[in-house]
């Protein structure tokens, strides 16, 4: 059986989740986590960036 990278849990299928430029081989409530920490890391950057006036691309 495959192990999860993040949990080492045995599980029966693993997902393919890039996180930066690498890529981990997870379980599904290990890659809805990661999904979720990047979505609330961009959007709290989102914020900071209009608090100090940022107009830049990025």
């Amino acid at each position: 059986m495959p192990t999860c990278k993040g949990c080492d849990n045995e599980v029966d299928s693993l997902l393919s989740v890039k996180d930066g430029k690498k890529t981990k081989k997870l379980c599904e409530d290990c890659a809805d986590r990661l999904r979720e920490e990047g979505e609330i890391a961009e959007a709290s950057e989102a914020v900071v960036q209009g608090m100090m006036g940022f107009k830049g691309r990025r």
